[in-house]
């Protein structure tokens, strides 16, 4: 550093190899305090942040850059002498970024989501591993729904026989399983025992569809149950998967593997060997199982195509479906059969059951409701493949307790007949997931095929 002679600024020489370069820096104020003891200057901070350069044709920082600055030796110390073959090294910020890089990679195919911590809206982490007690809580869960699911479709096939035999109008009847749920509901609704679902103008569009189908496929099915033993009705009702692969290929330009085609041979095979060696057959009951059949399929389509991104629970979807089930199907029983017949006929009943009559009625009623509800709420807790394997065991319960109630009389080879199209049916729930391929030849080697 040298001075000016008056006093007003320093300048600041800096020596390089090549040359020397001076560069004046005016520091303010002019006449900064000296040390009395070492007579030198003093330079506050505040003073040193105002330093402003007045003419350089280099500037420090340049200046220092292209310094080359001696390399310095120091001796190490006895206790670090050991670890110089050693050196730390520290990776640098490429060697960074793609660690990090490399490990994203690896999450996104591990399949973990990593998000901000929002202190405000704090969630548990899911890492999608269950504990024990919740697995065997779900399925103690799932049990419940299907043992509770198969004893009310089985409370509600059996007094809904009783019904029929005894009073032999099936759109009376039909008609009346639909008013006890709507009206069951309603009350639930309004006591606030089930909160009422949130609809709109929409929704009722989106349901009018699938109100119809299940109308059609519910009287159907009463009519045929009033023609034909239950266990009929049943067998023939299995081979629901064949409409259904016949519609979404023929309405929906769908199609299917190999081997699903291949399980539904079985299903036809057992259903028309049960409908050829069953002793009590009746045209209008084989009818109006198929037409129930091919109700149900449409039902399904239509609800799949309707109800998506809709937010409803699986209890009330079905309540409203009810509710407007039974606006549809009012004139129709009314028109086919009328009051006259229904008071005539309930009389007869009446006359030879007796009381237990009614509540035979309000039995088939209540019942039916309750069994379409509880496996609508299935659905929202169980996979669909789950529910059709349950659904298959369904049947053969009801199948098997109407023969036992009823006495129905059976031939083996009508027994035979069934079991091989529930067979079918169970094969085709599993073909559906592509698990079904491996069972057939499972099965097939089992049966010595």
């Amino acid at each position: 550093f040298t001075r000016n002679k008056n006093g007003s600024s320093l300048s600041l020489s800096i020596k390089t190899q090549s040359s020397t370069k001076a560069s004046s820096f005016s520091f303010l104020p002019q006449n900064p305090p000296r040390d009395h003891l070492s007579n030198r200057l003093i330079f506050p901070r505040n003073m040193i942040s105002s330093i402003k350069p007045v003419s350089s044709s280099l500037t420090a920082i340049a200046a220092v850059r292209r310094t080359v600055s001696p390399k310095l030796r120091f001796s190490p110390l006895p206790i670090i002498r050991n670890f110089q073959n050693s050196p730390l090294r520290v990776s640098s910020p490429h060697n960074i970024s793609t660690i990090s890089l490399s490990a994203a990679e690896k999450q996104r195919r591990d399949g973990f989501r990593v998000g901000a911590y929002e202190a405000d809206r704090s969630q548990p982490i899911d890492v999608g591993v269950e504990a024990p007690g919740e697995q065997s809580g779900q399925k103690v869960k799932i049990g419940i729904y299907f043992a509770t699911w198969w004893a009310l479709n089985v409370v509600f096939n059996i007094y809904n026989k009783k019904v029929l035999n005894a009073f032999p109008y099936p759109w009376l009847t039909s008609t009346l399983s639909l008013a006890c749920g709507s009206l069951m509901m309603l009350v639930s609704w309004v006591t606030r025992v089930a909160e009422a679902p949130k609809t709109d103008l929409d929704f009722w569009k989106t349901l009018f569809p699938v109100a119809v189908a299940h109308t059609i496929g519910h009287v159907a099915a009463t009519v045929s149950m009033s023609k034909v033993a239950v266990s009929f009705t049943h067998i023939i009702k299995s081979g629901e998967p064949a409409f259904s692969v016949l519609v979404s290929r023929l309405f929906l330009g769908e199609t299917f593997p190999l081997p699903v085609y291949l399980s539904l041979l079985p299903i036809i095979g057992g259903c028309a060997l049960a409908a050829v060696t069953e002793l009590n057959f009746n045209m209008i009951g084989f009818m109006g199982a198929m037409i129930s059949n091919l109700a149900f399929v449409f039902r399904n389509i239509f609800s799949k195509k309707g109800m998506k991104g809709k937010s409803v629970s699986g209890m009330n979807y079905y309540a409203c479906l009810s509710m407007m089930s039974l606006l549809l199907v009012t004139p129709f029983a009314i028109a086919v059969e009328g009051p006259q017949m229904w008071a005539a006929g309930w009389q007869n009943a009446v006359s030879e059951i007796g009381p237990n009559f009614v509540w035979w009625v309000v039995a088939q009623s209540v019942f039916y409701h309750l069994y379409n509800q509880v496996s609508y709420m299935s659905l929202d807790q169980i996979t669909p493949l789950t529910f059709s394997v349950g659904n298959t065991m369904k049947r053969i319960s009801v199948i098997v307790a109407s023969i036992i109630i009823f006495h129905t009389p059976i031939r083996p080879v009508n027994g035979l007949g069934a079991a091989i199209a529930i067979l079918g049916t169970f094969i085709y729930s599993q073909v559906k997931q592509n698990k079904g391929l491996k069972l057939i030849v499972q099965c097939c080697t089992a049966f010595h095929v």
